[in-house]
């Protein structure tokens, strides 16, 4: 379950400033050309048939731009979640391993001042609408207030359910003053709602009968940015599926406002450029695309039709992984491409095998933590070059990281 509901709640708000009472108006209020990255993390266990089954790290990245306002106080949103995750079955130990891409999303809404989602149907993200919404007035630390929102959740993989599965709930909130968070004071807003759901039967191969769940989250506003600064959450879900058998979900959850100044990508790219003709290494080259700055590894070697790096290339990634601790304040991208032989399935196997072999490479020297880096693997479906001829398979045989935009 990718769940990234709560970091919905960083989409867009503003504070007024506090009054002498100690009293505080909430509302949105957006401005057209904005943008905001916002940075999630889920950790849960799951539970088949009550027995745990694997734990999981999740990483969300969320990428929204104001697209415009309408005279209803409405705001038009835009949104990219971006997710990945770092699995554990029961009873392994943990590996030094980065995230696996999972899944993109593309998003389009509105909301209001009040903070009232109006979304299609069709889209599975944000997961929880309608959090946080406020009454008008002002608003006295203790004082509670109730609204209805809903959750949205892509069962897509996991039960065969095609379309967004929506989950009714109403939230209770809480107005809590101020309260610390990173050495800071900020408005804290508790919110809570329990799901206690039968549900009806739903198009797929199977459907979530009876729906049992909670979650508890403080939000916390930050006045200076006019919108929510942080969050987190502990949260429950369980699953009563229609062939009897049971899935549940436990954990907790946190997100943050990104604030690394803009990429120059122009500057970085060309500090890299000469940073490999200084290191002399051989078959890399840098690009700027829409995601950051790229290096692509052309021709890395591997042991033939595995992911085992041969033993020469080891002093080639050891000078990436310098270049790469120069900008160690930005994630990376690691991703793997194949020539077209074998079949899809295999090419996507072996890519994404052959990139997770880099990737642990360079989090063993340090150039980033495990928790830094997103593990990709395209198969032929990107090729750099024609595989009609050895040089193009030679160029498409690739590994290339990209120092990301965060």
């Amino acid at each position: 379950m990718k769940r990234l509901f709560s970091a919905a709640v960083l989409l867009l708000a503003l504070l007024s400033c506090p009054l002498p009472s100690g009293a505080e108006e909430f509302f949105y209020k957006h401005r057209a050309g904005d943008k905001y990255r916002i940075l999630s993390t889920v950790r849960e266990d799951v539970y088949i048939d009550r027995r745990l089954s694997h734990s999981a790290l999740i990483l969300n990245r969320i990428a929204v731009t104001i697209e415009g306002l309408s005279g209803s106080g409405r705001a038009r949103h835009s949104a990219v979640f971006d997710t990945a995750e770092s699995t554990r079955a029961s009873g392994t130990a943990g590996e030094n391993r980065g995230f696996s891409w999972a899944r993109e999303y593309h998003s389009v809404f509105d909301r209001d001042e009040l903070g009232y989602v109006y979304i299609g149907r069709e889209y599975f993200m944000p997961v929880v609408r309608n959090v946080p919404v406020f009454p008008r007035g002002n608003i006295e630390p203790g004082e509670t207030w109730t609204a209805e929102g809903h959750e949205a959740h892509d069962f897509r993989d996991t039960f065969g359910v095609p379309d967004p599965y929506r989950i009714p709930f109403t939230a209770h909130y809480s107005y809590l003053g101020e309260r610390e968070w990173k050495g800071s004071l900020y408005p804290a807003i508790e919110v809570k709602y329990r799901i206690q759901n039968d549900s009806p039967e739903a198009r797929g191969q199977l459907w979530p009968r009876r729906i049992r769940g909670s979650s508890d989250q403080i939000i916390f506003w930050d006045r200076e940015l006019g919108q929510p600064r942080s969050y987190r959450e502990q949260f429950t879900m369980a699953f009563e599926l229609a062939n009897g058998r049971t899935v549940e979900y436990r954990g907790e959850a946190e997100a943050e406002i990104l604030e690394a100044a803009a990429m120059d990508r122009e500057k970085i790219a060309g500090e890299i450029a000469k940073a490999i003709e200084e290191l002399k290494v051989e078959d890399v080259s840098v690009r700027i695309d829409s995601k950051g700055v790229t290096l692509s590894l052309e021709d890395i070697q591997f042991l033939p039709d595995s992911a085992r790096l041969m033993a020469q290339e080891q002093d080639k990634l050891n000078r990436i992984a310098e270049i790469l601790g120069r900008y160690a304040g930005r994630d990376i991208e690691v991703a793997g491409h194949t020539a077209l032989a074998g079949t899809a399935a295999g090419r996507e196997k072996l890519s994404q095998e052959r990139a997770a072999a880099v990737a642990d490479y360079l989090i063993g020297k340090g150039a980033r933590s495990a928790d830094r880096v997103i593990i990709r693997g395209y198969g032929a479906e990107r090729p750099a070059a024609g595989n009609a001829t050895e040089e193009g398979r030679r160029r498409n045989r690739r590994v290339e990281i990209t120092i990301l935009e965060n």
